[in-house]
């Protein structure tokens, strides 16, 4: 068997935020400010014969948690919820906060454990020079991955769209 060669050096970076994300929405914002003013200066391009766009959301989750606290606060159980869409996601919360059956069933009543959701989106962007990167933004960090060209952190960090992500 022969020996593997190295053929690119792949990278990636995170930058915690100082500052996370005060909710889901505050997020989506941004997100949606990258797709649509592309401030990396992301180029359209095509794969496989089909015309892609410069950026485009790839990936998305929401976690959370909720709890059921009996009258001492004690825990007396949760809910853990997983969606692929912030709708889902604020939607299903919603509905196991008002349902009164489960929370007589856990004993408790329902409340919104928020310190414990987790979100991420990943984007996937076509550089000028023609290589494709990926940014992620969770509640904390931004994470840019699967580039190999340094100049391509240059773009992203730090012109981002609204002030709250400057350090």
């Amino acid at each position: 068997m022969a020996d593997f060669v190295e053929q690119s050096v792949i990278k990636t970076a995170t930058r915690e935020l100082t500052t996370p994300f005060a909710d889901i929405a505050a997020r989506t914002t941004v997100v949606n400010s990258v797709i649509s003013t592309n401030p990396f200066g992301c180029t359209a391009y095509e794969s496989g014969g089909q015309p892609m766009d410069a950026v485009a959301k790839t990936r998305e989750y929401y976690n959370g948690r909720v709890i059921f606290e009996d009258d001492d606060a004690k825990t007396t159980g949760y809910v853990t919820i997983r969606a692929p869409t912030a709708a889902a996601f604020a939607t299903t919360k919603t509905e196991v906060i008002g349902d009164a059956e489960m929370a007589a069933a856990m004993g408790g009543d329902a409340s919104d454990d928020f310190e414990r959701d987790t979100y991420s989106v990943t984007l996937r962007c076509h550089d000028p020079s023609g290589e494709l990167y990926n940014v992620t933004f969770t509640r904390d960090e931004v994470r840019v991955s699967s580039y190999s060209a340094d100049a391509i952190l240059t773009v992203i960090i730090p012109p981002f769209p609204v002030n709250s992500l400057q350090e």
